[in-house]
């Protein structure tokens, strides 16, 4: 992405939109001065970081080291400025028992707020029974799981997205398109393997408003009753009880209308896109969304707070 297109700002721009490529790692990697004057500049009190590498496409013999560095380096920074940032912990999730291990030193020790996995844990998805380990040691700590969207299987990307230049297939199979399909997925597969009836404290928070599946859940219900699943609950049941959405910088006002009618505030948690979209924009659609003040107050940082201890 950004090979051969550079993006370049709209005209006039009253949301968030795409940050150049060659622009972002430099806004990424800054977790002190610069970012904090951007979240002044936009009205933004707190951010929870994330590292937003996904760790487990290192070396197996060297994603435990990593993960306890990016840890380590999050938890820093978070201490240096503690009213700004708060931080989910990177897991090694090559070596699931050692990615629970990390997840308790993270949470006990460094005070982090949980974990963001980028994509799939490995080449399956996170009903895997081989990461029970860690959903169990998330539902025992009582901290969320972000479910990050990553880049699909390679099997899946050539068949339904190529066909096209190389920057609109990057760009389809991946934030334009296909990475939120395959996030989605990867919550309705752990909704059906029975992991949500199994691990009754485990949260999930789903981004860019769920990924596509709270338009779906009627269907879901339809399609895929109690009696076919065989589940305690209904798909939609479990999903409004035990998963947040966000807007991972998607602010456009039919989108939210319609999640909060299905989620109801409780359940959406705010959040930008930054740095791989600005924040312009971004106080503005959370002041004047035609919700009860009460309910915006839910959404920009009480649910966040109660859910992560902050």
């Amino acid at each position: 992405m950004g090979a051969s297109i550079d993006d370049k700002p709209p005209a006039s721009a009253d949301r968030p939109y795409v940050i150049p490529v060659r622009e972002i790692m430099p806004k990424a990697t800054d977790v002190g001065a610069g970012r904090i004057a951007d979240m002044d500049e936009h009205g933004i009190d707190m951010q929870v970081l994330s590292c937003s590498n996904p760790l487990q496409l290192a070396p197996a013999n060297q994603a435990v080291d990593l993960a306890r560095a990016a840890n380590d380096r999050l938890a820093e920074a978070a201490r240096a400025h503690p009213t700004r940032f708060a931080g989910f912990a990177a897991l090694p999730w090559q070596d699931p028992q050692e990615a629970a291990k990390e997840l308790e030193r993270a949470v006990k020790d460094l005070y982090l707020k949980g974990t963001l996995l980028i994509g799939r844990p490995g080449k399956t998805f996170l009903d895997d029974p081989r990461y029970e380990p860690v959903l169990a040691k998330l539902n025992e700590l009582r901290v969320p799981l972000y479910v990050h969207p990553g880049v699909p299987l390679p099997q899946v990307q050539q068949p339904y997205y190529g066909g096209f230049g190389g920057e609109v297939t990057v760009r389809l199979s991946g934030a334009g398109w296909g990475w939120h399909s395959e996030a989605g997925i990867q919550v309705i597969r752990l909704i059906l393997s029975g992991t949500f009836d199994r691990f009754p404290d485990l949260r999930v928070i789903s981004g860019h408003w769920g990924e596509m599946v709270p338009l779906y859940l009627q269907r879901l219900d339809d399609i895929m009753s109690r009696n076919v699943t065989g589940l305690s609950r209904t798909i939609t049941d479990t999903y409004t009880s035990q998963i947040y959405v966000t807007p991972s910088g998607m602010l456009y006002m039919p989108q939210f209308e319609f999640i909060h009618k299905v989620m109801g505030a409780d359940r959406i948690l705010y959040s930008v896109d930054y740095p791989y979209l600005t924040n312009t924009g971004a106080r503005g659609f959370l002041e004047r969304l035609p919700i009860s003040q009460t309910d915006k107050e839910k959404i920009a940082h009480g649910n966040a707070e109660t859910l992560l201890d902050l």
